[in-house]
C-alpha cells in the first residue's frame, strides 16, 4: 500500500520511493517547497496550457488555405492530418510550431521556478508540470473550442527541453518504424510507450531521479496513447491509413 509522505525539512531535494522485498511501501518528497515555489508551479502550468493551446495545425490551415484542418480527413489538428490534407509545407510548419511550443512551455516552467528557488529538483518539477499542461493545451485548446491534436509533436518538444538524448532515441525508433510500416499512428504509439523506458534508462545513466522522471514520462506517454485509441482499433482491424511515400510533399494548393 502506498502512503504519501512529505518531509518538513526540504534540504535534499529529491523524489523517490521507499521499498522492500514486498515492493514499494512509500513515496517520499524532499524537494524544497515553499509558497512562492508552488505559486511558480501554478503560474507555469497556466502559461504552459495557454501556450499549448496555440494549435499550429489550425492556425496554419486558416492562414495559408482559409480553411480549418479539423474539417478534413481524420478531423484531427495534428501534423499527420496536415500532411495528408495540405502537404509537406503545411505539415512542416505545423510540426515546427508544435515542437517549439512544447519546448518553450517546458523551459518557461523551469525558469519561473528558478526565480524563487535555486533547487534544481524544484525546477525539474516545474518543467514537467508545464510540459504536461502544454500537452493538455494542445489536446484541448481554449482558443479553438477545446478540439486540437493528439499531442505527439508537443510532447516531443517537451522531451527535447527535458531530456534531448531521449527524444533523439525516440526519433530513431519512429523513423525506422515509419519506413517499415508507413503508419504514423503506430510510430507515435510506439514512441509514447517507449518514452518512460528510455527516460528511466537516461535518468539511471546520469544518476538522476529515476522514479519521478519515469512517472511523469509514463503519464504523458499514456495520455498520448489514449488519444490514439481509435487508431489502435483501426490498426487491429487492418484499416489504418498507410502513407504513400511517393506522394510526400504533395497536397492541397492555395
Amino acid at each position: 500500500m502506498l502512503n504519501a509522505i512529505t518531509r518538513p525539512s526540504f534540504a535534499q531535494g529529491s523524489i523517490g520511493i521507499i521499498g522492500g522485498a514486498d515492493g514499494p511501501t512509500a513515496i517520499f518528497i524532499t524537494t524544497q517547497v515553499s509558497w512562492p515555489t508552488v505559486g511558480m508551479w501554478a503560474l507555469g502550468a497556466v502559461l504552459a496550457y495557454l501556450i499549448g493551446s496555440l494549435d499550429f495545425g489550425i492556425m496554419v490551415s486558416r492562414r495559408m488555405y482559409r480553411d480549418d484542418i479539423r474539417a478534413h480527413g481524420s478531423g484531427n489538428a495534428g501534423t499527420t492530418n496536415m500532411l495528408r490534407t495540405f502537404g509537406g509545407k503545411a505539415a512542416g510548419l505545423t510540426i515546427l510550431g508544435d515542437l517549439g511550443k512544447g519546448a518553450v512551455a517546458t523551459l518557461l516552467g523551469r525558469f519561473l521556478v528558478t526565480l524563487v528557488n535555486l533547487n534544481p529538483e524544484a525546477a525539474l518539477v516545474g518543467a514537467y508540470i508545464s510540459a504536461f499542461c502544454a500537452v493538455l493545451g494542445h489536446l484541448w485548446p481554449i482558443w479553438f473550442h477545446f478540439k486540437g491534436g493528439k499531442g505527439v509533436a508537443t510532447a516531443a518538444g517537451a522531451i527535447l527541453a527535458t531530456a534531448p538524448p531521449v527524444v533523439l532515441a525516440l526519433a530513431v525508433v519512429f523513423a525506422i518504424e515509419f519506413f517499415a510500416f508507413r503508419m504514423m499512428s503506430l510510430c507515435s504509439i510506439t514512441a509514447a510507450a517507449l518514452y518512460p523506458v528510455f527516460t528511466a534508462l537516461y535518468a539511471w545513466y546520469r544518476g538522476g531521479d529515476v522514479f519521478f522522471t519515469t512517472l511523469c514520462a509514463a503519464v504523458m506517454g499514456g495520455l498520448v496513447i489514449w488519444m490514439h485509441r481509435s487508431n489502435i482499433q483501426r490498426i487491429r482491424n487492418g484499416t489504418e491509413y498507410k502513407f504513400d511515400l511517393s506522394k510526400f510533399g504533395k497536397g492541397k494548393k492555395k
